[in-house]
């Protein structure tokens, strides 16, 4: 399970790409929670399968839980620095950064790895 620790150590690591399928989706959101505003293009359309988009127990967030022969759109954006740090604050104590194989969604390309901020699979809802 990974911990603050570890996230942390993964945001230190330098840039990764993350995976975005909630609130982040959202330009403004985005821009107003990392303090950076990204260039056209920069986050590209993924899809991560073998994982379902559920709402977070009492709260109006989303996360993922594992569910064979679903698939979850998003993006794919590559992140580092203050803005990832700013990201993880926002992001909060019930999500931690999880590695995720997923796929272009434009041009299809083979398996990329990534993280996704999903939250303990007790504190998913429906």
């Amino acid at each position: 399970m990974r911990t603050p620790a570890t996230d942390r150590a993964v945001v230190e690591a330098g840039e990764f790409e993350l995976f975005l399928y909630g609130t982040l989706l959202d330009p403004a959101v985005l821009r107003l929670r990392s303090g950076r505003r990204f260039p056209r293009g920069a986050a590209r359309p993924a899809v991560l399968r073998g994982w379902r988009r559920v709402g977070l127990r009492g709260a109006p967030w989303p996360t993922l839980i594992r569910a064979r022969h679903h698939l979850v759109p998003g993006l794919l954006l590559p992140l580092s620095g203050g803005p990832l740090r700013r990201l993880m604050a926002y992001e909060g104590a019930a999500y931690r950064l999880r590695p995720v194989r997923l796929h272009l969604a434009r041009p299809a390309t083979g398996l990329r790895r990534g993280f996704a901020w999903i939250a303990h699979p007790m504190l998913a809802g429906n």
